[in-house]
């Protein structure tokens, strides 16, 4: 996701330094962007993109003499681009704050390929004058921006859009599964599925592009869809309410990484969907 958010940002004409842990994901960047820690990105930068997998990571990035809020550049805005616990979001927002360094929370919504294309879509809790102040840079690698509130309210929005999406594509696996036992095509099913009202984003894309292509190469690991949709049940538990389809679509993915596929693509759910089922 990162590599394709600078990449959109350098070719718009911005200014963009890069860092990452991995050193490949640092390569990928060469001629775009300026390699840089952490902590000269906060004394040299206007707008700083936290892309990495959530706020513990983003803590990480706080502590210490070499942390981004210890020598910030006057006026700096972070924008967090996890998919987090809003109740962190908030703990992160108010120790920038402290240091007098915005905070938004921006969730994303189009995945690597929306990365890729400059075509993300962004959910965004937040400072809306800051928001405004900073718009024209987010347009560099969105095509729609949603603000919806104080901070949190992005995040919050973004892990129910992803207890959404990942229940419908569990719901597409274990039907093609029933349809392929008795005798059905997988591409039968899609092409049927897709051709009424039970067509969703799982059956118009991920399983055309990613599963009946057999490039199994959808981008996401399926750690991150589970940590997601425990969120999403988990803040509905914190509001005294049931989450029951959510809790369902929990559980597959909790026994998927029970049984050692926690850093496999989530694509890989439908070829071992049989042995999830309990």
């Amino acid at each position: 996701m990162g590599a394709g958010i600078a990449t959109n940002l350098a070719n718009t004409g911005h200014n963009v330094l890069g860092w990452d842990l991995n050193p490949k994901a640092i390569k990928k960047l060469e001629g775009l962007t300026v390699p840089s820690k952490p902590e000269e990105m906060s004394a040299k930068c206007a707008v700083i993109f936290l892309v990495v997998p959530g706020s513990k990571e983003i803590q990480q990035l706080f502590k210490g003499k070499f942390g981004i809020l210890k020598n910030a550049k006057r006026g700096l805005v972070l924008y967090d681009l996890t998919t987090s616990d809003p109740a962190f979001t908030k703990k992160l927002a108010n120790q920038a704050n402290a240091k007098n360094v915005k905070y938004l929370d921006a969730g994303m919504t189009g995945g690597a390929p929306g990365a890729d294309q400059g075509t993300l879509k962004l959910m965004i809790g937040g400072n809306k004058k800051v928001f405004n102040r900073t718009k024209h840079i987010l347009e560099a690698f969105t095509s729609e921006l949603y603000h919806l509130g104080d901070i949190g309210s992005g995040h919050t929005m973004k892990i129910i859009f992803n207890m959404v999406v990942h229940t419908n594509f569990l719901v597409i696996c274990e039907a093609a599964l029933i349809a392929e036992k008795s005798g059905i095509s997988l591409k039968n099913v899609i092409d049927i599925v897709n051709a009424g009202n039970a067509r969703n984003y799982a059956s118009e894309r991920r399983f055309p592009d990613h599963i009946l292509s057999g490039t199994w190469d959808a981008r996401s690991r399926i750690y991150n869809l589970n940590k997601d949709v425990g969120m999403a049940v988990e803040l509905a538990k914190k509001m005294g309410l049931t989450a029951n389809i959510g809790k369902s679509t929990h559980k597959y993915l909790k026994l998927a990484v029970k049984n050692g596929m926690s850093e496999d693509d989530f694509s890989l759910l439908y070829k071992d969907f049989k042995n999830l089922i309990q």
